[in-house]
């Protein structure tokens, strides 16, 4: 039997499961770390990010995976950088991030082999296409919304817009149809 909440099974949608439950989360504080890339083609780009990560306040006693134990996670996420001056940008990510596996501190093997992680990130990938297929199109990209100046008048409403002024281009003249009968 399971020692700690982490370690007891969980259910959900009809599949068991370990570790955190369902809508609980984090928050964690990166240290300074190494982000390398390297241009492929002219839109796409290797990367690798190493760095320790921590917990911001303290894990509760008896809580989480114990030490040793390693994760497999494939992470599908939308990179905002704007550039900030010749040598500096900032950098913003949302996204999702899937398990494919985990290595129990106290074993030497993955939960999955590579040929079933692999086999659920195809799954994944089919999923996420046929998740973007169902949406409505929008735009892919986030704009960020920059603070407006404080001069900036509140638009009117549309009942208290004003008439159009005669600079602007003149009103179409109304065609009325006649049917024959």
């Amino acid at each position: 039997m399971a020692n700690t909440a982490y370690d007891q099974f969980k259910e959900h949608e009809g599949k068991r499961y370990t570790g955190m439950k369902i809508g609980r989360g984090h928050k964690w504080r990166y240290d300074p770390g190494d982000w390398t890339e390297k241009k492929v083609t002219p839109d796409k780009w290797e990367f690798q990010y190493s760095v320790v990560k921590r917990r911001k306040g303290r894990a509760p006693e008896g809580s989480g995976a114990p030490v040793g134990t390693a994760y497999g996670w494939y992470i599908l996420a939308h990179q905002i950088v704007t550039k900030l001056d010749a040598n500096s940008y900032t950098t913003e990510m949302a996204g999702l991030k899937y398990k494919l596996a985990h290595k129990r501190a106290d074993k030497t093997t993955w939960s999955a082999s590579d040929r079933a992680q692999r086999r659920r990130l195809v799954q994944i990938l089919r999923e996420m296409i046929a998740e973007i297929e169902r949406q409505p199109e929008k735009r892919t990209a986030p704009v960020r919304k920059e603070p407006e100046p404080a001069t900036t008048k509140a638009p009117r409403s549309a009942s208290r817009r004003a008439p159009r002024s005669a600079s602007r281009r003149p009103a179409r003249p109304v065609r009325r149809h006649r049917h024959a009968a």
